[in-house]
């Protein structure tokens, strides 16, 4: 039973770190990469479409990501999604080519992204800690319940509390990489 719940927890702070890890890929670093269009949707004949299954995105260089779509009617459809995302992006076409040039961060804008990671960082160790304080309190159920004894218990409640710890470096450390990549000119 207290293998089983401390299982449980840390497979669940496993997932809240991987919920950091992608929250942290949207917030672009200066440097192009596909993954930054995720999110964006297109209005494909009347239904929202990933942009990835409407066109083939590629990273020509370090500061441009190039869009081909596959139906050339969709071009301008492509271009208001991308505007209407909260990226600040300002896409460019050719006819058959959608460029969308990154423009490098300004040293403010550099501080407000570190201040919305570190933010994010701290939602993620909130969300560990709620996972150890629910298997702290299923491992006081069970010592009410007498299936386990006091020692039992504060073994448990110890072992949980080095996961927790594990976790929360784990955080901290993606936490010092993703500054130190908004911070690099």
């Amino acid at each position: 039973m207290i293998n089983e719940i401390k299982q449980d927890a840390q497979e669940r702070m496993g997932k809240s770190v991987e919920a950091l890890k992608g929250s942290l890929t949207k917030i672009r670093t200066g440097r192009a990469h596909a993954s930054l269009l995720d999110n964006i949707s297109v209005d494909y004949y009347g239904m929202a479409t990933p942009l990835n299954q409407v066109g083939n995105i590629s990273v020509p260089d370090a500061r441009t990501i190039a869009i081909t779509v596959f139906d050339k009617g969709m071009i301008g459809a492509v271009e208001k999604a991308i505007l209407k995302s909260d990226l600040g992006l300002n896409p460019q076409s050719n006819g058959t080519l959608i460029r969308i040039p990154l423009p490098p961060l300004t040293e403010e804008r550099r501080k407000d992204l570190v201040k919305v990671v570190r933010g994010e960082a701290e939602s993620g160790k909130v969300a560990v800690r709620n996972i150890r304080r629910d298997a702290n309190s299923d491992y006081k159920s069970l010592l009410k319940e007498k299936e386990i004894s006091e020692d039992e218990h504060h073994q448990a409640e110890d072992a949980i509390q080095k996961i927790t710890d594990t976790f929360i470096k784990l955080i901290d450390d993606i936490l010092a990489i993703k500054e130190a990549e908004l911070m690099e000119i």
